[in-house]
């Protein structure tokens, strides 16, 4: 079994299931730390994804895990931190929010101790417990999924590539929406906040991490550029210190690019080929890919017949 596409989304699949018995490679076109997953924030909540039904349940089934590996967050990357969402009612959410621990409206907004992950400690510690559990990675660019196939031996290929499935499938659905962050240096803020709003070009957020605050951020629809515009980063500085006068003074550490690979839906079904082998695709899953990842990964699994 071969799952094309290295950031969370493929690695959380092959993990499970490598786990449940299955000989699996990942083949990644980059190691973990350079792909899309790699830049997020990364807070657990439902963002930029649709149908909501289903990301809300996949939502719910990734709480769980994560609120298992905060357990462990030296380790896991995964920690429960509090925070604050302003600019949204519990009534506006669909029904998974009543099913989230400790979520409450308050005067600030709805309040919450939700997952937040050090992705590059996370991507890492998923790779380990793959390969741990028999997988394989192979860095490798793919031109065409029917490359997955060339080998008699692979009865079943996960599409886990998130917005190269535009190329690949190919699947013109699939659209970037760009964000971009700054990272400064933690002037001793312990809480996340945000005020994002699922169709909005502009968001304010800021996540602390071990490597610094992350300073949030852009929803650029269509746009494909990865290089960090100072403008808009000094733009978000701005924003954030309305919020926390002390991050105006903060000392700037990095920026970071990624693209949301977006979709009307998030395409997760199973293609059978002319040959009887079977096709996967998992992708298309917004700004929540961390948030859904081991709920899809679950599902993705089952439709794998695993």
């Amino acid at each position: 079994m071969i799952v094309v596409g290295g950031g969370i989304i493929g690695l959380t699949t092959a993990v499970l299931l490598a786990e449940r018995g299955r000989r699996v490679r990942v083949w990644a076109r980059e190691p973990a730390e350079r792909t899309t997953s790699a830049v997020a924030g990364a807070l657990w909540w439902p963002y930029r994804i649709e149908p909501e039904a289903c990301a809300g349940e996949w939502a719910l089934a990734s709480l769980s895990v994560y609120e298992e590996l905060a357990e462990r967050p030296g380790k896991t990357g995964v920690r429960l931190v509090e925070g604050v969402q302003t600019g949204t009612r519990l009534d506006e959410l669909g029904s998974w929010a009543a099913r989230v621990p400790e979520l409450r409206e308050t005067a600030e907004g709805l309040r919450a101790r939700l997952p937040l992950i050090d992705m590059p400690v996370h991507l890492g510690w998923l790779r380990e417990r793959f390969l741990t559990a028999g997988g394989v990675v192979e860095e490798r660019s793919v031109k065409d999924l029917a490359e997955a196939f060339a080998s008699d031996a692979v009865d079943v290929v996960v599409n886990c590539t998130g917005l190269g499935a535009r190329d690949l499938v190919p699947d013109p659905a699939v659209r970037p929406v760009r964000g971009q962050l700054v990272v400064v240096e933690n002037p001793g803020i312990t809480t996340w906040f945000t005020a994002v709003g699922h169709t909005d070009a502009k968001t304010t957020y800021f996540f602390p991490q071990p490597g610094g605050l992350i300073l949030g951020g852009t929803a650029d629809e269509d746009e494909w550029s990865l290089v960090p515009d100072p403008a808009v980063a000094q733009e978000i500085v701005r924003r954030c210190a309305e919020v926390r006068p002390e991050i105006a003074g903060a000392r700037v550490l990095g920026h970071r690019v990624g693209l949301r690979p977006t979709r009307e839906a998030v395409r997760l079904e199973r293609e059978v080929r002319a040959d009887g082998r079977v096709l996967v695709h998992s992708y298309g899953h917004g700004g929540a890919g961390v948030t859904v990842a081991w709920g899809c990964a679950a599902d993705a699994a089952g439709l794998a017949g695993s």
